[in-house]
C-alpha cells in the first residue's frame, strides 16, 4: 500500500476556468507530476466523499463499478509501475513494478501519446457489481459513470496544470494482460497525462 497525500477541497483554478481550458492534449513535455497531482487526480475519479461512502462522481445505485487503475512512468516519489487506486484508503496498490507506457501504447493500437505520457489513467469496470440490481441496463448505467469519472480526471488535470486526452481506441484484451487485471475488470477509457509541450 503506498499512501497519497491528502485530496484538497479549494484550488486557485475556477470550475468556468477548468471547463474553457480543457483540451485533448497529445504531445507531453519530460516534466514530471507531482504525487500530489496524480492523488489528486485520483480522488478526483472515485474519491470518498462522505461518511455514507459516496464518491465524487455519481453510480446508479451506489454500486460503484469502476476501478481506476495507474500506469506511472514518471512520477515524482512514485516508481513506475501499474497501481490500482483503492478509494476507500485514499492509497494505491503497486500491482507490477516497471514502465509500461510502451506495452500500454502498443496494446492502445500504437498511439504515441500514452508511450509519452507521464501517467495514464485507465478507467475499467465490473459489471456485474450493477447487472445484479439493474440487469440489462448494466451496461448503459456504466457507461454513463465512465463519462462522470473521466471527465472529472480531465477537469482536476486541467486544475492542475496537466494535458490529458481521452482514448476509446485500444485491444481490450492486450491492456487487461499489460495490466494484469482480473477477467471481469473491463477497460473502458484510457487517459494519458502529463505536462503539456510548449
Amino acid at each position: 500500500m503506498i499512501a497519497l497525500p491528502d485530496p484538497v477541497s479549494e484550488g486557485t483554478v475556477s470550475l468556468e476556468e477548468t471547463l474553457k481550458n480543457r483540451r485533448s492534449i497529445r504531445s507531453f513535455s519530460n516534466k514530471s507530476p507531482t504525487l500530489a497531482d496524480v492523488a489528486q487526480i485520483l480522488w478526483a475519479s472515485q474519491g470518498i466523499t462522505s461518511r455514507r461512502g459516496y464518491r465524487t462522481a455519481p453510480s446508479a445505485g451506489a454500486l460503484y463499478p469502476l476501478e481506476i487503475y495507474l500506469v506511472a512512468g514518471r512520477v515524482e516519489s512514485l516508481d513506475p509501475g501499474v497501481y490500482s487506486y483503492q478509494p476507500h484508503g485514499h492509497e494505491l496498490v503497486m500491482l507490477s513494478k516497471g514502465d509500461k507506457r510502451d506495452a500500454l501504447g502498443a496494446a492502445a493500437l500504437g498511439q504515441r501519446c500514452v508511450n509519452d505520457s507521464a501517467v495514464t489513467f485507465v478507467v475499467a469496470a465490473v459489471y456485474e457489481r450493477t447487472a445484479g440490481k439493474y440487469g440489462s441496463r448494466a451496461g448503459r448505467y456504466i457507461f454513463i459513470e465512465v463519462g462522470h469519472a473521466s471527465q472529472n480526471i480531465l477537469l482536476q488535470a486541467v486544475a492542475r496544470g496537466l494535458g490529458t486526452v481521452m482514448l476509446g481506441a485500444f485491444d481490450d484484451a492486450a491492456i487487461q494482460r499489460v495490466l494484469g487485471l482480473p477477467e471481469d475488470h473491463v477497460p473502458l477509457a484510457l487517459i494519458p497525462a502529463g505536462y503539456p509541450k510548449k
